[in-house]
């Protein structure tokens, strides 16, 4: 059993859920520490207590959104088809972005810069595309780099959701162009 909640952990977490909702709307340099202080009713001081200052709560509500993305397809069961499991990966992402669309556009984009660098860790939301595409490309279903494959996918898939976040595709039209969309990405990096 974990410890118990405290009100530091309340406050964490309403300064962490402010911080994502400014964070999606909002440049990043036009966000006080005063401001997100005041969204979460609580001290400007607890901002440098909680996550010494507006960078490491920056960082936090980024953690949480790889977090999120990567139980979320981490999720995704593994079948003997990789190509299946590829567009359930696909299928995951879009549900995951569309249910935390402040998160999804926190990490992905819009008003914040988006930095890929960096090791690919056990809870890298890319860890379960990359083993689908390695699976794939086992089983002659895909040829070619991984990670060219793995940008492609992702391209395709992210400017859908980010389309469909934005309010350019409607439900009906967005859903219409996944079905094509993702397959056709695949059938581009046939064997």
């Amino acid at each position: 059993m974990g410890r118990p909640r405290t009100n530091d952990d309340s406050v964490r977490d309403r300064l962490i859920e402010s911080a994502t909702e400014m964070f999606a709307t909002r440049p990043r340099e036009s966000i006080t520490i005063r401001a997100l202080a005041a969204a979460a009713g609580t001290a400007t001081a607890a901002v440098y207590s909680l996550f010494d200052g507006k960078d490491g709560l920056i960082a936090e509500v980024r953690n949480r959104a790889v977090a999120g993305l990567s139980r979320e397809l981490s999720a995704v069961p593994t079948s003997d088809d990789p190509l299946a499991d590829l567009y359930a990966l696909a299928v995951a992402y879009r549900r995951w972005g569309r249910e935390h669309r402040h998160l999804y556009t926190v990490l992905f984009g819009g008003v914040q810069s988006f930095d890929p660098s960096g090791e690919v860790g056990a809870a890298d939301p890319v860890r379960p595309l990359i083993e689908a595409i390695d699976r794939a490309r086992s089983a002659a279903a895909l040829s070619g780099d991984a990670t060219s494959i793995a940008l492609s996918l992702w391209v395709t898939l992210h400017g859908l959701v980010t389309l469909e976040l934005a309010g350019a595709l409607d439900t009906g039209a967005a859903e219409a162009t996944f079905r094509s969309a993702i397959p056709a990405a695949l059938r581009g990096w046939a064997a």
